[in-house]
């Protein structure tokens, strides 16, 4: 299930965004339109006759015209949500009648006012699907033109028709050699062709005045007016409307539809059957997909909206911590000289525990080292013996995950302040007495350091390395500041030991023990706080499917941190203060955020194909600009070379689709109330402090390619 919900959502959401670029004459939309041409091969009599041609009978094509003092008012391009309803309501004051000619697209959209035409006694006809020039279409082009606007119109009000008003027409004497056999090949497929003859010109918006001259026909002929009550601004026509229908009532004109004008029987035919019931699913289906895009596009501006507050409150934020923490005069208190115990979890980990027990010796603070062997198979606790290093004590288990293996080195510490590490991860000189110094301050019950990708020679190494900065490191400044710091990093964190006892050390409940322990001590009452300058450098994965797995059980066990801890929203004192505040940020920054953000490159996607490509391409390079100065700062706050940010635009393109899919798998696997285990990361130990001697393997080791 974790596998086929989200490509059952990812083909459906694909599904409704074609199906709202085809009602949108986005998709397969086609708007050249032809030239006048000759009209050598236009019989007379229908260049001279009537606005309505029957060319049901090939052999003898008819042009008909509308008897005396009868009105036929025509309406274009509808039905239109705003402005069709505004001209119904007048047909309905002065009890007149007339004909809609619907697009497809448009009846699908509004099957309402569709229905509400037939139900007044109004006729419908057909205006094609997506309005293309017809006489540059093929015959197979204007069949499906033709039966997708019937398909429409029996969803909505369960007829057919047999009217039709081609797209760009205007009256019958300007049929040329190019739009006859157009005309001629619809009257062989049943329908009759209604042009105009009397074009009021609403859509140029000429004024009110101007409109009712226009469709006032001479005398006392009778005459089909031509309308629109959509395709913009048709406030004009309404107005025109109220003054024109009671002025022709008085002058003993008649608005009727065509075929009562005709004096033949109804254009409507009840539809039935399968073809009705296509027809209610296709406007059922393009409902679904218009509130779907709606809500998604409300999405879209709201993750907008929070993209822009997240990026200028990280600043914002972030600044203030690096000026706060950075001054001068700055101090958290006594200086914290004493020593500290350094546990190290190790499960497998022959290829870097050397590395980083080594970093640790090099250290300007006291400690002493506990390594935690976790039942590793591969000699870890051998290696670190084999070390003879002082200080160093190698503590062995029986495999039973990193949660009880710290739990199993708290028991052998002999210091009041404990840090832990990765047996990845190696720290730079004097990592363990910045990341100790906020311990002077006794409020603080645990600090979180800088955890930085040491193997940021390959690609998705790079990528890390940018989120790692940029994402992480910008994102504890601002947590810091706000007083709801998420996680201590499992590579470099520092907790007091009595404020670990309190609620019985790191808990085995979730998959993210680091995510955990942080809430509980916030809800407990103590201050967690970010060391910039205490670095450490990790070993992150190498491979997509390294990552997937890392990141996998990351988002996995943040969710099962954040229900964990979910009473603290309504619980009162530290409690309180964190889960109305800390719980919010985390669940929608790290949670909810993330998995609708997708939407911005889904409608980007969606953009690039289907138009507007120019307004799409600029609002993503807004938003990307936008990335590239936070990362630039989070750069420079943390003096780290800006040659890496080239690859950010691809790292948006591909990099961030990944964590997307890892996220939504995580929620899908959270509400099936499925399990996720432990996974261990292949491990290549080639990643060692900056300006730290190689070690033996490390100089026999050929520099690896960039992958």
């Amino acid at each position: 299930m974790r596998y086929l919900l989200p490509s059952l959502f990812l083909v459906a959401l694909l599904a409704m965004l074609m199906l709202r670029g085809y009602v949108h004459s986005e998709i397969l939309a086609d708007h050249r339109v032809r030239p006048p041409a000759p009209i050598g091969h236009v019989p007379e009599d229908i260049l001279a006759g009537g606005p309505v041609i029957d060319a049901r009978n090939a052999q003898a094509p008819k042009a008909l015209s509308i008897p005396e003092r009868k009105l036929v008012l025509t309406f274009d391009d509808g039905p239109d949500p705003k402005w069709t309803p505004k001209v119904l309501d007048k047909l309905k004051e002065y009890k007149a009648h007339g004909v809609f000619f619907v697009t497809g697209t448009m009846a699908s959209r509004h099957p309402g006012l569709v229905e509400r035409m037939v139900r007044e006694g109004h006729e419908v006809g057909l205006h094609t699907f997506s309005h293309p020039d017809l006489s540059y279409q093929s015959k197979s082009r204007i069949d499906w033109e033709l039966t997708q606007n019937q398909l429409a119109i029996a969803g909505a009000a369960d007829i057919r028709t047999s009217l039709f008003r081609p797209p760009y027409s205007s009256f019958s004497d300007a049929l040329d050699d190019k739009s006859w056999p157009v005309t001629q090949y619809i009257g062989s497929r049943g329908y009759i062709t209604a042009f105009n003859n009397t074009d009021s010109e609403d859509w140029k918006r000429p004024g009110v005045e101007a409109i009712i001259e226009r469709a006032t026909p001479k005398g006392t002929e009778g005459s089909i007016v031509l309308m629109h009550d959509s395709g913009g601004d048709r406030s004009q026509t309404v107005a025109a409307l109220d003054r024109f229908l009671p002025a022709m009532q008085e002058r003993g004109y008649t608005f009727t539809h065509l075929t009562g004008a005709l004096g033949a029987r109804s254009a409507h035919t009840a539809v039935t059957g399968p073809e009705l019931w296509k027809g209610k699913a296709w406007v059922y289906a393009v409902g679904l997909s218009e509130k779907t895009t709606g809500v998604l596009v409300i999405g879209l501006a709201v993750i907008g909206v929070l993209v822009m507050a997240r990026f200028g409150l990280m600043l914002l934020l972030s600044f203030l911590h690096a000026r706060k923490v950075r001054r001068r005069d700055f101090s958290w208190g006594p200086p914290v000289t004493r020593p500290v115990s350094v546990l190290v979890p190790a499960y497998n980990e022959r290829e870097c525990i050397a590395n980083t027990v080594r970093s640790l010796m090099a250290g300007e603070h006291p400690i002493e080292v506990i390594v935690i062997d976790d039942g590793s198979s591969d000699g870890t606790a051998d290696i670190v013996e084999a070390l003879g290093l002082p200080n160093v004590r190698v503590v062995r288990q029986p495999n039973s995950g990193k949660p009880a293996a710290l739990n199993n080195g708290l028991a052998h510490a002999r210091y009041d302040i404990v840090v832990m590490m990765d047996g990845d991860t190696v720290f730079e000189p004097a990592t363990v007495r910045e990341l100790v110094q906020p311990f002077g301050d006794p409020r603080v019950g645990a600090v979180a350091g800088n955890a930085k990708v040491g193997n940021r020679d390959s690609l998705i190494g790079a990528w890390q390395h940018i989120e790692y900065v940029m994402g992480f490191n910008l994102d504890r400044r601002m947590y810091d500041l706000l007083g709801c710091m998420p996680t201590i990093p499992g590579a470099v964190g520092a907790f007091r030991a009595d404020a670990l006892q309190r609620f019985g050390g790191m808990s085995e409940d979730t998959l993210a023990e680091d995510t955990d322990v942080t809430m509980a001590l916030h809800r407990d009452g103590w201050r967690v706080v970010y060391a910039e300058k205490a670095r450490a450098w990790t070993e992150a994965p190498e491979t997509v499917q390294q990552l997937w797995s890392q990141r996998y059980r990351w988002s996995y066990g943040t969710m099962q941190a954040i229900w964990k801890h979910r009473r603290a929203v309504v619980e009162r004192g530290p409690s309180g203060r964190f889960g109305r505040v800390g719980l919010p940020l985390v669940s929608l920054f790290m949670v909810l955020f993330p998995l609708l953000a997708p939407l911005i490159d889904v409608f980007l996607l969606y953009g690039l194909v289907f138009g507007p490509t120019q307004q799409t391409v600029v609002a993503w390079l807004g938003v990307l600009a936008v990335q590239v100065v936070c990362a630039a700062y989070a750069f420079r706050l943390d003096r780290e070379r800006m040659i890496h940010l080239i690859s950010l635009p691809l790292q948006q393109i591909l990099y961030r689709q990944l964590m997307y899919v890892v996220l939504l798998q995580s929620w899908i696997t959270a509400l099936t109330g499925g399990r996720l285990r432990w996974q261990k990361l292949r491990r290549t130990g080639v990643v060692e402090a900056p300006g730290s001697i190689p070690s033996q393997r490390q100089r026999r080791t050929e520099k690896r390619p960039v992958a």
